[in-house]
């Protein structure tokens, strides 16, 4: 099969994060076993749910992992020309569908090179590694990275995770956690406001004090050039609360996020303004007794990443991809969980994060073209003998 026919088949699959990943998962095996690669399913506890890896090639160290997603964000409320989850040619030289630029265009890339990985004299393994549920916080990838470190006898070194970046070496990017604070206050006639606590007001001093601490951090000298701001962020996104402007609100919420930079500390920040929390809890209860601060998270942290600009897996990069410019990016991915399990790890992917969640996403067909001469390029390196010796 071609790399758009696989493409076509992969985006056919309307596999949202937080759904059942099995019909997708099962089709990549049944496709993978067909070349007599045996395949492993890393399955959630409830069974709906797997993620799936195998390796090609010798039982050795120091071999290369190809990390995908098999989810995909909704469409529900974008306008679409064409139904995304149909693979359209429209004859521009894109091929529009959702997910086919973030990140099934990766995995059909993958899955294309397939026939090549298994026919070469591959010195040290390649693996795949495929997850589900990306899209709505990285969830899967730390159990799939454990079992693919327990299930062989041998150890990989080197990660990529494909997701888009036109090709280019990806080195670095912010964690991230999501949070929603909730405060409990006292309802009353506006004009007692003294009498009470308001718990707008509360949430209002709350998000100014989340506020003056990312402007602390960033007075700290606490930075990272390779990241734009090169700060850790704080940042709120939604308030609710209230229910008429002469009516002193009993409820509010609001939902925030903290955006980190690599070897800062997010633990610090949240258990500083926990403790904050805390002490308006105490100063405001002998007003109103049930007064409360709840703050919880939303989806468990997303591990930033960063690899060296020096690192083995730079050097590697640019044997294989004329493209040797290093960066970092914005969004998060599951390459801070590679790198966290000591897995020298690069992003790099076909497509732009440009296209990526967005109505008539695409895939260009000459970025799909550039990236499995990438694969080819890495095939041809690791049946060297330079792999073994130079790597």
């Amino acid at each position: 099969m071609t790399v758009e026919t696989i493409l076509s088949k992969l985006v056919s699959f309307p596999v949202l994060g937080g759904e059942s990943n099995l019909s997708i998962i099962h089709w990549i095996k049944e496709y993978v076993e067909s070349f007599g690669i045996a395949c492993t399913l890393v399955p959630n506890k409830s069974g709906d749910k797997a993620s799936l890896h195998c390796r090609i090639g010798p039982s050795i160290d120091g071999g290369m992992i190809l990390s995908g997603h098999t989810d995909v964000v909704p469409v529900k409320g974008q306008d679409w020309d064409t139904n995304p989850f149909t693979l359209t040619d429209k004859g521009d030289g894109n091929l529009y569908g959702r997910g086919a630029c973030d990140m099934k265009g990766f995995i059909a890339c993958c899955l294309n090179l397939l026939p090549q990985f298994v026919k070469a004299d591959l010195k040290k393994p390649l693996y795949f590694a495929f997850s589900y549920d990306e899209e709505i916080g990285c969830l899967s990838a730390p159990e799939l990275i454990q079992h693919v470190l327990q299930h062989y006898p041998e150890t990989p070194k080197y990660a990529i995770i494909g997701e888009p970046s036109l090709g280019q070496p990806i080195i670095g990017h912010k964690g991230i956690c999501l949070y929603t604070t909730k405060v409990n206050g006292s309802a009353g006639h506006s004009s007692g406001i003294l009498k009470e606590v308001s718990a707008i007001h509360e949430a209002a001093r709350l998000i100014l004090w989340l506020e003056d601490k990312m402007k602390t951090i960033e007075a700290s000298g606490n930075k990272n050039p390779n990241f734009r701001p090169p700060h850790t962020s704080l940042h709120t996104g939604i308030v609710r609360g209230g229910i008429a402007p002469n009516v002193i609100a009993d409820k509010t919420y609001f939902k925030w996020d903290a955006r980190v930079i690599p070897n800062d500390d997010l633990s610090k920040i949240i258990n500083e303004f926990k403790a904050h929390c805390e002490n308006r809890m105490q100063e405001l209860q002998v007003i109103f007794p049930d007064f409360n601060i709840e703050t919880t998270e939303i989806h468990p942290p997303v591990t930033p990443f960063e690899t060296k600009a020096n690192a083995s897996i730079v050097r590697l990069f640019k044997e294989i991809n004329s493209n040797t410019n290093i960066d970092t990016v914005a969004y998060a991915s599951e390459a801070g969980q590679y790198n966290e399990a000591g897995l020298e790890s690069i992003i790099c992917g076909p497509g732009s994060i440009e296209q990526a969640h967005r109505a008539n996403e695409f895939v260009s067909k000459d970025e799909l073209k550039n990236y499995c001469e990438i694969l080819e390029n890495l095939v041809e390196l690791f049946s060297s003998e330079k792999i073994a010796t130079k790597f």
